[in-house]
């Protein structure tokens, strides 16, 4: 599943190449990819591309939207006349690939994976899906807030005070770390390259408790998901291999800015101890033993130590 940096990358892109145009056919090739009915965005003009936490939402005229959950292995190509022949060309025309990187960028579409064909009255926007977990779902603009997915999310770090974060953490107290700061209805949008690269900026081991967090360290690890995901999307998203940037090319955030995703085994860039990764709270989770805050001795559980009530 993409994170909030992927998406927001994706969002960008479809931004800058949609507004304005409108839908003049809509072919559903698999009902399961599409809720709602598709007829009723003929003729609509496209007016704004938005994003809440993961999801992506079309807001067309006369107060119809769609919202877009690319889930696993989605992907939205958005094609002129003729297709790019490469990823090269791709990057040097106003065609668009979003999502789960695969030949389906620069091939001939539709193709096997194609759920959803979007005729527009300047070339088509292909919704492709492999596992046929995303979909797209047609709604009224005045419910889009309300709709059950994302009146559930939680605030954006970017939206989150220091206070509210420190509470939600002691209403979490006995989960780690990582899996409140994982939780979208506690704060939308990290997943786990962020909530470990975050977790080690603001040196709290990932299996600590919640609520043996201090309120000075989850102000430091709030600002920490902020300066992450910032960095990221400055950078067109992470290089994890269902992802690429909104023009086909891969994004560089691993190569840049990763301190210990995927680096096991590696020197931490800040002691020099080597960086391990274990399982917390179900995820492949990557941390650094030495100055991580709260690493117990068996390497499973915090300790608690430099834990402490609300000290500002």
């Amino acid at each position: 599943m993409p994170e909030l940096p992927e998406v927001e990358v994706i969002r960008r892109g479809l931004n800058k190449r949609i507004i304005g145009r409108k839908i003049r056919k809509v072919e559903v090739l698999s009902e399961k990819n599409f809720i709602g009915p598709p007829q009723v965005l003929v003729g609509r003009e496209v007016l704004a591309v938005r994003r809440f936490g993961k999801a992506l939402v079309l807001d067309f005229s006369e107060g119809i939207s769609m919202m877009i959950h690319l889930r696993m292995t989605g992907q939205v190509i958005l094609r002129g006349d003729e297709g790019a022949a490469s990823v090269k060309e791709l990057e040097n025309s106003e065609d668009f690939a979003g999502g789960h990187p695969s030949e389906s960028f620069v091939e001939k579409l539709p193709n096997r994976q194609t759920r959803v064909i979007f005729t527009l009255d300047r070339g088509k926007m292909f919704f492709n899906d492999q596992r046929k977990f995303g979909f797209c779902k047609v709604m009224e603009t005045a419910e889009v807030e309300q709709d059950e997915f994302i009146r559930k999310l939680g605030p954006e770090p970017w939206g989150m005070e220091a206070e509210e974060f420190y509470n939600q953490l002691q209403r979490h107290s006995l989960a780690p770390i990582k899996a409140v700061i994982l939780d979208q209805k506690v704060i939308a949008g990290v997943g786990n390259i962020y909530a470990d690269e975050s977790l080690f900026m603001a040196k709290i081991y990932p299996g600590r408790m919640a609520g043996s967090v201090s309120f000075l360290e989850a102000e430091e690890l709030l600002m920490a998901i902020r300066e992450v995901m910032e960095r990221s999307i400055k950078s067109g998203g992470s290089t994890m291999k269902n992802y690429v940037k909104t023009d086909g090319t891969r994004g560089d955030y691993l190569k840049l800015f990763a301190n210990v995703f995927r680096r096991e085994g590696e020197e931490c860039p800040r002691c020099g101890e080597e960086i391990i990764k274990n399982r917390v709270a179900g995820r492949g989770t990557h941390f650094c033993p030495k100055c991580q805050r709260g690493f117990g001795e068996n390497g499973e559980k915090g300790s608690g130590k430099n834990s402490g009530g609300k000290v500002r």
